[in-house]
């Protein structure tokens, strides 16, 4: 066989190392590439061709799934779970403190909730009255009534949110805990996001970043139809196998000229996964197989209830075959709950959508012995603040709100921290953003200081430099 001619001018910079010095510079770009990935530890799983593959925890895990509720916009605390006698008091008076120089818009006088509060349960724990089937269940609930956030916007509010920084792309804590564990499912995606409208900052709310893209969040926008092209027209999986293996045999000797290619891995697991996919997701996704019964419970046979009441079943259906990260939106148009205008009129009906959904699936989860490890969490970007904007609104407020946590080892029928006695400043137990990422990823067994990703020189996590897990609250 006659050897092919090396001509520089025509070859990759890849094929130019390879051959040039006896191939010494090709082994010091293996070398640099393979820096930037972790090591797998001997005998481990090869994750780029299995990224879904089961992860041994840290430590024993008290959750095996997370439901993260997101109410875009930010809810309003002292009109939720946080009660202010004291707003009452002094209504339309000003703010008898000097307010932080981080304000976005100026807002006017104290303003009081509208709405009534009750204790509920054997906790004695007050919830407003928007809210009467989620206070059914406020055993249930550890209510953090000190959360803290550092950004005032929605765009970087929402991203430390839902990947602990402000301003750059970083991994989703959905991509982080797949990365971390896998999924127990393997013809599942790990990761799934159901958000019916756009919101702000889009994908990166859900985004693997520099994480493989194995782990980016698989979007869901119309719940008639989940996945677009699951189904093969033709209908033969074992036509589908025969190319699929003769395509990997093709990717396969693709991948003996190139060097560490993640991208490359992550697009054939894709197609292994999509297949995998077309036996298990139809039925997974289809609510018509459940009872007339549980659509009453979850509030789908409602007009008002039933977008997001179908996301709350589809959120069980996934948890319950193994999907490991389940992200819901409460998206009927972007940001339902910013309310800076329209306060008394729109935030009785974002409660009245979700209040019995959520209800339904906590209820639901419980009575299927699931939610002892399934962690449910509930909240915003941030909170809404005790002064009025306009005469019928509240600004952003990252100073002191609420957010709740169910289930999956949290101690239920607790409230955790305080705002001082007009709700603006945490002033007890606070619990910042990077605490709560921390606490989370504990209860789902993962050490938040260890569970880290080398990427461009530097070793990164979710929580960056910060965070603490909050022991108070753990069952």
């Amino acid at each position: 066989m006659k050897a092919r001619c090396f001509i520089p001018q025509h070859s990759s910079r890849r094929e130019w190392l390879a051959r040039t010095g006896a191939g010494f510079g090709l082994l010091a770009l293996a070398d640099l590439l393979g820096a930037t990935l972790p090591s797998p530890a001997p005998g481990a799983t090869d994750r780029a061709a299995l990224p879904y593959s089961v992860v041994p925890p840290h430590h024993p895990a008290r959750a095996k799934r997370v439901i993260f509720l997101y109410m875009p916009g930010g809810p309003s605390q002292v009109d939720l779970f946080d009660p202010k006698p004291r707003l009452i008091q002094d209504n339309g008076k000003s703010l008898p403190f000097e307010k932080p120089k981080l304000e976005r818009t100026k807002t006017g006088n104290l303003l009081a909730s509208p709405w009534k509060f009750s204790r509920h349960g054997q906790s004695g724990t007050p919830v407003s009255e928007l809210l009467p089937h989620t206070a059914a269940c406020v055993d249930e609930l550890c209510v953090i009534r000190s959360m803290v956030a550092d950004n005032i916007n929605h765009t970087g509010a929402a991203l430390q949110m839902c990947t602990g920084e402000q301003a750059f792309s970083r991994p989703s804590i959905g991509s982080w805990l797949t990365y971390g564990l896998g999924t127990e499912n393997q013809n599942l995606p790990g990761f799934v996001v159901v958000s019916p409208a756009a919101v702000f900052q889009g994908a990166q709310l859900w985004a693997s970043s520099f994480l493989p893209s194995s782990y980016q969040g698989t979007l869901i926008r119309d719940l008639n139809h989940p996945i677009a092209n699951l189904l093969d027209p033709s209908g033969n999986l074992t036509r589908q196998r025969t190319k699929l293996d003769a395509l990997n045999q093709l990717n396969d000797l693709h991948k003996r000229d190139r060097v560490l290619d993640g991208e490359l891995d992550a697009r054939i697991a894709s197609f292994e996964l999509a297949f995998r996919m077309q036996q298990e997701a139809p039925e997974a996704f289809d609510l018509s197989r459940e009872s007339a019964a549980t659509h009453r419970l979850y509030g789908t046979d409602a007009p008002t209830t039933e977008l997001f009441g179908r996301q709350c079943l589809l959120a069980r259906r996934l948890a319950e075959r193994g999907v490991r990260f389940i992200q819901l939106f409460d998206a009927p148009k972007n940001n339902a709950w910013d309310h800076h205008s329209g306060l008394r009129e729109d935030l009785p009906k974002r409660c009245a959508a979700v209040d019995q959904p959520i209800a339904g699936l906590l209820s639901d989860l419980k009575s299927r012995g699931m939610l002892e490890d399934t962690l449910v969490l509930w909240g915003g970007e941030f909170g809404r603040t005790p002064t009025a904007e306009g005469t019928n609104g509240r600004e952003h407020h990252p100073f002191g709100f609420t957010m709740w946590m169910a289930g999956g080892g949290v101690r239920g029928g607790l409230v955790h921290g305080a705002t001082d006695e007009f709700g603006w400043h945490a002033i007890q137990d606070k619990v910042h953003v990077h605490d709560l990422h921390a606490t989370v990823l504990h209860l789902m067994g993962l050490d938040h200081t260890r569970l880290t990703y080398r990427f461009g020189g530097r070793d990164y996590r979710l929580t960056d430099v910060y965070g603490n897990v909050v022991q108070s609250i753990l069952a």
